[in-house]
This record gives C-alpha cells, structure tokens and sequence, in this order.
C-alpha cells in the first residue's frame, strides 16, 4: 500500500544542508518504494541554514549585501525578501558564522557586519525582520551589531569602546540618533541559555569557538548587562535564548528591542507543521548527530515528541547516534551512516550514504 512520508530534516552540520539531506533520503526512499507519496520538509531551528529553509517556506527571494566578517574582511552576505508582506529573512551565520573563520579567536570577532544586513531590510522597507541568529563565531553579546546601528559605548573618560574585550570599562551607552533597522524583529534562538553564569554563552558555548579561559568574557558581558539594565532599565540577560549565539540574542533584544522565541516553533507555525504531520503515515527525521541535545528542546527531538504525541511512527536518522538508548525512546527506527560505512567516507559522500540507509530502512519497514 502507499504511504503518505513526511522527509523533514535538519542540516547535516559541515556536510549537507537540510534540503540536500531531504532529497537524499527522498531519492533512497523512492528507490524502494515508489508508490510512496513524499513530502519533503527541510527543517531548521534557527541555526545554520535557517534563512534558506524559511525563504522558501514564505516563497522569498534572495538577495546579497556589501559588508564585513566577524574579522571585519569585506564579504558579502546572502538574505531573503518577500515583498508582499515586506518581511525580510535573515542569518547572522551568513555574516559572522563559524565556518568562515577558521584560525580566529573569539577575542579577535564581533557581529558589527550583521548590521549592514540590517539596514539593508530597512531600505528595502521591511516591516518584520526574522533573524537566524545560531552558528556565529562571536561571544560580544551583540556589541558589535549595536555599534553597527549607532549605538555608542563609552568608558569613564567619555571614550568610545571599539574593541567588545573592553566592556569591562563600560561606564554609558548612547542610544542611536535614528533608527536603522526594521521596526519589527523576530529572533529564532535554538538555545534557552541566559546571557551569564555557568549555563550562560561564554562557558557553555565558547569553548565550541575557541575560548579557554572565560576572565575576559565573564567580565566584559556581566557589565554590559549592569550598564544596560542601569541605564535602560532592561534586564534582558536571565531571559531565554539572551545567551544564544554568543550573547546575540541579548544585545538585539536589549538595543534593538526584539522579541526573542523558539525557532522551532517559529518554523512549526511557518511550515503549518501540525496539518502536515496529521496527513502523514510515517515521518522521517534527522540530523547530523542525535544525542541528549537532540532531546533538549532542538527540532529533531521537537519532531519526534509531536509524533508521539499523535502516534505517527517516527524514523530518526543521523550521521552519527551518539545516544542509542535515548534515540530507541523516542523513534520507532533510529539508524545512523556509521551503520554502513566508515566515518570518512560519510563525510565525503553523505548523499549517496544517506540514499542507501533510507533505501535499506523503507526496505525493513516495508
């Protein structure tokens, strides 16, 4: 009999984006069931390659930006405009992700270049801006964009800090003399972390971007929070998602007044995930590594929690599983690359292992 799948994936981190691991699996799928009817449905949480997924979901078109890297190199940056509702989609990982500074410090980058994307919505005449704010190589709890949009942090001596490892000297803020950014901001944070403390951006994830002793940052984002709130009357570093991509979340909810929510849950309502989900007979997820995480709120882990809920089977797919026990809890299949072949040549030719696990698995499921 054929089945109705719903093939709705996130990344596979440093080797296929969400869309390619969706048409991997499909391609496999369809191999050996061809009488299947799919639905393909990249997924993202607000990490790498949400601008893409969310792009296509509100049929956006793309555009490019002049401006500089977290290392502030010229480059250029790709975001999304669909002009009928005037939204602008955009990533900060285009800018100051991760993967473009191989070699960089965290002391050494900032997210100043988020700010010419920006303004570029606003030129445009955005009227809401949904930003992706996950895999940035930062930890300047938004300074940089700040900076970028006209704010002015100064020191004792009325001197404008320029570099965000001085923050420690912060003494006031100056507020913009206009607007430079869209009126409306939506930021999908795929972290819950505050802004501080030992769950906070700087111990938690700054490890993951090069950063062994945490002195520095510890003291620089503690007074930027004391300043803010002070000053702003803002207390913004204990809410959910503030310590999301380095401090990102903090400083575009603290200066530039956006609303900070889940990117699954943004993506759910985007995609009318639910209406897809109760047409589907089965539903294959994944990412590049299912582990605790997966389970800790992440989209994959959202994914299976919603077919439980609904009692659709639930097939879970990674490069690697590093939790077994926990992916049998929540999928009726979990099965991952190392299954069949080597970890290099997974990383070398993911599609066509991808096509063969999901070929192998319709296969069993029959």
């Amino acid at each position: 009999m054929s089945r109705k799948v719903l093939i709705i994936p996130d990344k596979f981190k440093g080797t296929l984006t969400a869309t390619g691991v969706a048409q991997a699996i499909a391609k496999g799928w369809h191999q050996a069931r061809p009488g299947d009817v799919l639905d393909l449905l990249p997924m993202s949480d607000g990490g790498d390659g949400f601008s893409e997924v969310m792009g296509r979901l509100l049929q956006a078109r793309a555009q490019t930006v002049a401006t500089v890297d977290a290392a502030h190199r010229p480059c250029r940056a790709r975001w999304w405009w669909e002009p009928m509702t005037r939204t602008a989609i955009i990533e900060s990982a285009e800018a100051v992700g991760l993967a473009r500074h191989p070699g960089f410090h965290p002391y050494q980058l900032d997210t100043f270049g988020l700010g010419a994307m920006l303004r570029a919505a606003e030129r445009k005449g955005a009227k809401h801006c949904i930003l992706g704010i996950g895999g940035t190589a930062t930890v300047d709890g938004g300074f940089g964009v700040a900076r970028a949009v006209g704010w002015k942090f100064l020191d004792a001596t009325g001197q404008e800090i320029t570099d965000w490892t001085r923050l420690g000297e912060l003494a006031q803020l100056k507020s913009p003399a206009r607007r430079a950014w869209p009126q409306r901001l939506t930021v999908a944070v795929d972290v819950a972390n505050p802004l501080l403390g030992p769950r906070g951006c700087a111990r938690v994830y700054g490890p993951q971007k090069g950063l062994t002793e945490f002195d520095v940052a510890d003291r620089a984002l503690g007074r930027l929070a004391v300043i803010a709130k002070k000053q702003l009357h803002h207390d913004c570093a204990r809410h959910p998602g503030a310590g999301a991509a380095g401090g990102l979340g903090f400083g575009l909810e603290c200066f530039l007044g956006a609303q900070l929510t889940p990117g699954f849950e943004l993506f759910a309502r985007t995609a009318k995930l639910n209406q897809r989900l109760q047409r589907a007979d089965l539903v294959i997820t994944g990412e590049g590594a299912i582990d605790r995480s997966t389970f800790m709120g992440k989209g994959v882990g959202q994914v299976a929690r919603l077919c439980k809920k609904l009692k659709i089977p639930c097939v879970g797919i990674a490069g690697t599983l590093k939790d077994p026990i926990a992916a049998k809890k929540h999928f009726d299949e979990a099965r991952d690359l190392l299954g069949i072949t080597s970890l290099k040549s997974a990383r070398k030719h993911p599609a066509l292992w991808l096509g063969q696990l999901a070929r192998e698995i319709a296969g069993v499921l029959g």
